[in-house]
C-alpha cells in the first residue's frame, strides 16, 4: 500500500465516516451507509469505489446487495494509522452521531446476507 494512497482516503470526511462505521460494524452494507450518512447511494458508492481503489476497502456482493469491510490485505502499519486515526474522532461529531444511528438503522443488510 502507498501511504500517499492511504492518506488521500482519509482526507474526505464521508470517506473516513465510513470507514468509522466499517471499523465499528466489521463489514456494512451500502444501504446503511446512505441511511446513517443522508447521502445519496450515487455518492457514497463514489466515495466506496475511491477507497476500494486505494486499497484499504473491499467489498462482496449478496444479491443485489454490497458490503463493504477493510482490506484483508492492509499492512499492518496501514491498519495502526486507521485505528488510531478512527479512535481519536469517534467521539466527535458528526461520528458520535453515526456510531448511534448504527443501531437504528432498518435495512442492516449484514443480518439478512
Amino acid at each position: 500500500m502507498d501511504p500517499t494512497a492511504l492518506f488521500r482516503a482519509l482526507s474526505d470526511e464521508t470517506r473516513l465516516r465510513c470507514l468509522q462505521l466499517i471499523r465499528a460494524n466489521g463489514e456494512v452494507c451500502v444501504c446503511d451507509f446512505t441511511c446513517i450518512l443522508d447521502q445519496s447511494q450515487p455518492k457514497i458508492s463514489r466515495h466506496l469505489a475511491y477507497l476500494r481503489s486505494s486499497g484499504v476497502v473491499q467489498h462482496r456482493r449478496v444479491r443485489t446487495l454490497v458490503f463493504y469491510r477493510f482490506s484483508d490485505h492492509l499492512p499492518d502499519w496501514a491498519l495502526e494509522v486507521l485505528n488510531k486515526t478512527l479512535s481519536s474522532i469517534a467521539a466527535q461529531q458528526p461520528f458520535r452521531d453515526d456510531l448511534e444511528k448504527m443501531d437504528c438503522v432498518e435495512c442492516r443488510g449484514v443480518e439478512q446476507a
